[in-house]
């Protein structure tokens, strides 16, 4: 199995890493962010424009693509790639997340997870190697195992029957797998026991992946202990392989999970947190929806060179969004998307230049005095 990721540099002030991971549809150079197109659509912005604003990779949800329109028929316009209208590299999660959000409507077991569907109600299932066929049939460049994701709090039995399982998953996902060049990551569980997490990485080095994602943090568990679990599982992630952090998060999570060495993130955040009027900035949160905003001439953040920085105000920004403009979701997820793209491309230039420990401590001096 030739390694498809690539360490450039890494930083010698802290774990920090510089690296690219080669994909069928091109290299994304890491560490990255990967913006969520759910219902294979970033929500208020077209393919174009996630491009124009720095994105080279995206995520699809195997979950919601399964229910609707079904992989079958994405399948028949030539995959994701074509469906959407996006040349760039597409990882699609396996499911399991989702799957662990409505328990209410799943049954766990060693076969895989039958679960009611939240559209409808019909009954389906989804097995390891299901998960792998519909992922394939997405035809995304990289999938990831089914697993099953651990709650917060969890006991430690509950958590270890858990791990084991996603571990005998995981070897499932990798025998099912088609040899055709797309990249298969192993999820490491274990929720928040360190000897679970280092086992569960164990058993899938065992089995070999192309890359290793810690799934099962930012589940409601102390921001602390996130850091905590992420740096002591990264520290002992294989170096040669991409590390995937999933469904983290904020800006400050970022810089703080690369401070500790990981390569791959991705968040509904930026997205979701532009439509409920919510945007990032290099000093912190606007919420623009605050009455001290109304007759604001400045840009959300003066900073940015972004479309909506360049072109319109806090003020407007407000107008759109107290009107329930759909403008204002579109105007404010470019924003948002580009700031994160940007805050990915600056700690990359950070790592590579040697300086990450300076760039960390800018950024957590700007915005703790926001």
């Amino acid at each position: 199995m030739s390694n498809p990721f690539t360490l450039l540099s890494s930083s010698s002030q802290c774990a920090a890493r510089r690296g690219e991971l080669r994909t069928l549809h091109g290299t994304v150079q890491t560490p990255v962010f990967m913006p969520v197109g759910t219902q294979a659509t970033v929500k208020g912005v077209t393919p174009e424009q996630v491009r124009e604003l720095g994105a080279e990779i995206i995520l699809g949800n195997t979950y919601h693509l399964y229910l609707r329109p079904g992989h079958e028929l994405i399948k028949k316009f030539g995959g994701l790639h074509r469906f959407m209208n996006w040349s760039g590299p597409i990882l699609t999660d396996s499911g399991g997340f989702q799957i662990f959000s409505l328990q209410q409507l799943a049954k766990i077991t060693e076969e895989g997870a039958a679960f009611k569907s939240h559209i409808d109600g019909s009954s389906l299932f989804l097995s390891p190697e299901s998960a792998v066929a519909v992922q394939e049939d997405l035809g995304a460049d990289i999938m990831m195992c089914l697993d099953t994701c651990i709650p917060y709090p969890a006991d430690y039995r509950q958590a270890e029957e858990a791990t084991e399982l996603t571990s005998r998953w995981a070897a499932r996902c990798r025998a099912s797998q088609r040899v055709d060049g797309r990249l298969l990551f192993g999820i490491i569980q274990g929720g928040m026991y360190h000897d679970l997490r280092l086992r569960s990485l164990a058993a899938l080095q065992e089995i070999g992946f192309d890359g290793y994602a810690i799934g099962g943090l930012s589940v409601g568990e102390p921001e602390e202990l996130m850091y905590e679990i992420c740096e002591a599982t990264a520290a002992a992630m294989p170096a040669a392989r991409a590390r995937y952090l999933m469904g983290v998060g904020t800006p400050r999570n970022l810089v703080e999970a690369v401070y500790r060495g990981i390569d791959m993130f991705d968040c509904v955040m930026p997205t979701r947190n532009a439509r409920n009027g919510m945007l990032f900035t290099s000093r912190g949160r606007l919420v623009i929806k605050n009455a001290r905003y109304q007759d604001d001439p400045r840009p959300p953040d003066e900073e940015c060179g972004c479309y909506t920085c360049r072109h319109y105000s806090r003020a407007y920004l407000r107008h759109l969004y107290q009107a329930r403009e759909i403008m204002a979701s579109v105007l404010m997820t470019i924003h948002n998307l580009s700031y994160y793209t940007g805050l990915m491309a600056a700690m990359r230039r950070a790592i590579e230049e040697d300086r990450f420990l300076e760039f960390y401590r800018d950024f957590n001096n700007a915005t703790n005095a926001a």
